[in-house]
């Protein structure tokens, strides 16, 4: 075992998401397995802290593991010498989406999901900033090289918060690439592993510039579009429709899936099926004010109306049921890569450009492939994306540079300039209101903005 001390906090410990399989994935990695590891659970919420911090020690005893597994309610406490900090934090998660999705839709604004685009993602964001920069200063302090490795949403948003207003290295990591490489792999008839892909852009928006065959380099672009073109238009409607129009428009196939990247376009509900996502009845009052949260469909994947007329109530998955195997997510290679040495390639990493994609703004933060080793994480230099969707993508950077003002100068003036910049949104009067309601209905959680 080597004499190098390795701790990592897990900030968000309870995410039902991103915990347990970070857990995993940082118990089960050789490297670091190799050193003197702390990993340092913290939640605001004891009971979830509770169990977040069980299924550690349970999974170390299964893995013979001799980690030092802490668990607090105390960031300071658990950021205090960290090397890596991995954030994962939702207040009322589903309570505040319901919200995003539904109130600009109440204000006439058409448009799909409501967690990274749109109105919905810009109060999202706004939401989370105020943690995130807590946990980005506190690390200033405590633990100033540590790198924040965020899995919060908006992804984008947040990571451009802490580098424009702290000193903090922040890398936003999103599976959304896989995503993606699979769909055009089960369009092709081949197996991931054999596809040498890039893809580049913003997080829930990327493109793909380079499809290959990695055994014989050949360019599978022109299989792909001859498979796209040869599909019936109503085969998997709501997964593909929106991706195969934009590929035939505008030449790169995009990922992750439509219900994502369609929040960033204005005429993406003629393609996708997104009235399931939070339905209620409104004739039984809202679920912010009963209380009643509706349940989230992410997908209509698996034909989620095939259900039972009375559904069995039941908890959430136990954690434990799960194998303990990897994820594909990127943060314990980073660390195997900046703390033990180990290099490894990136496929999707969520950094500021400085010229990683050329015609894009270099302060805006893009999901880009990147490589790490002992010296650091770097992100490759990318094609610059045809003029078309660079376009798309720098009203985005706009619109979180000014949402990351508004935040920062506490403004409701540089909000408004946002939300109407948002391509979703068309008309004054109507963006205004649904920006007062906003700010009524999550004040509790939202900065003060004059």
């Amino acid at each position: 075992m080597s004499d190098r001390k390795v701790k990592i906090a897990l900030i968000g410990a309870g995410s039902g998401s991103f915990g347990p399989g970070t857990v995993r994935d940082v118990l089960l990695s050789e490297p670091l397995r190799e050193c003197k590891l702390e990993l340092a659970l913290m939640d605001i919420v004891p009971e979830h802290l509770d169990d977040s911090a069980g299924y550690a020690r349970w999974a170390k005893e299964q893995l013979d593991h001799d980690a030092s597994i802490t668990a607090t309610t105390d960031l300071r406490e658990a950021l205090d010498g960290a090397d890596f900090a991995v954030a994962a934090i939702e207040v009322d998660r589903y309570l505040y989406w319901s919200q995003d999705f539904h109130v600009p839709r109440k204000h006439g604004f058409r448009r799909v999901f409501g967690e990274n685009g749109g109105p919905g993602g810009i109060f999202h964001a706004l939401r989370n900033m105020g943690p995130m920069v807590e946990i980005a200063r506190t690390m200033e302090e405590l633990c100033p090289q540590a790198m924040l490795l965020n899995f919060t949403n908006p992804e984008h948003k947040l990571c451009e918060a802490v580098t424009r207003l702290t000193s903090i290295q922040a890398v936003g990591l999103c599976h959304g690439y896989f995503m993606g490489l699979h769909q055009i792999a089960g369009l092709l008839g081949m197996d991931a592993g054999d596809l040498d892909c890039v893809a580049c852009g913003i997080n829930h928006f990327t493109w793909f510039q380079q499809v290959r065959d990695r055994r014989t380099g050949e360019d599978l672009y022109p299989r792909l579009r001859q498979a796209e073109c040869g599909g019936d238009w109503l085969a998997d409607w709501h997964e593909m429709a929106l991706a195969r129009v934009l590929f035939r428009r505008f030449g790169l196939w995009p990922s992750p899936a439509p219900n994502h990247y369609g929040e960033y376009i204005r005429w993406a509900d003629e393609f996708v099926a997104s009235e399931l996502q939070y339905f209620y009845d409104p004739a039984d009052g809202h679920p912010w004010e009963t209380g009643e949260i509706p349940e989230f469909v992410y997908s209509l994947t698996g034909n989620p109306h095939e259900r039972p007329w009375r559904p069995e109530e039941g908890g959430g998955r136990d954690p434990r049921e799960a194998p303990l195997e990897p994820s594909a997510e990127l943060a314990a290679p980073i660390m195997e890569s900046l703390a033990c040495g180990v290099a490894h390639d990136l496929p999707a990493v969520n950094v500021p450009n400085r010229g990683a994609i050329p015609n894009l703004p270099d302060d805006m933060v893009v999901e880009v492939p990147a490589v790490a080793d002992a010296d650091g994480l770097c992100a490759c230099q990318c094609e610059p994306l045809p003029e078309a969707i660079a376009a798309l993508l720098r009203i985005q950077g706009s619109i979180h540079e000014l949402i990351v003002a508004a935040f920062a100068e506490r403004s409701k003036a540089e909000l408004i300039q946002a939300v109407l910049l948002d391509p979703t949104v068309d008309g004054y009067r109507r963006a205004v209101e649904m920006v007062d309601e906003m700010l009524r209905l999550q004040s509790g959680i939202l900065p003060p903005l004059e």
